[in-house]
């Protein structure tokens, strides 16, 4: 697990989050899945077997699905949080460019 901190410690929050704590909270769990996708991908890449590294490699993909269903609910829970992350793809997009 990530080694920031977790709003619930691996208990249900006795009472209802708001807005920051939920945000908080998805970032958590978007950092969970790409550790698990590294792991994953580390996993396969050390081992020889085919079976296991087809299987490994379909829970990586299906975990990059939910990162990308945390990356949403980021970017529809906070409008300012989105506006710099299309800042950054915007910069990116340009760095790209300028190499070309």
């Amino acid at each position: 697990m990530p080694e920031f901190s977790n709003p619930f410690q691996g208990n249900k929050c006795e009472r209802k989050l708001d807005k920051n704590e939920l945000l908080r909270a998805v970032r958590f769990s978007l950092a969970s899945e790409l550790e698990a996708i590294q792991l994953y991908e580390q996993l396969k890449e050390s081992i020889e077997n085919a079976d296991c590294k087809k299987i490994l490699d379909e829970i990586a993909d299906d975990e990059k699905v939910h990162a990308g269903n945390f990356i949403y609910l980021i970017e529809h829970l906070s409008e300012h949080e989105k506006e710099h992350y299309d800042e950054g793809r915007e910069e990116a997009r340009e760095i790209l460019q300028d190499d070309d």
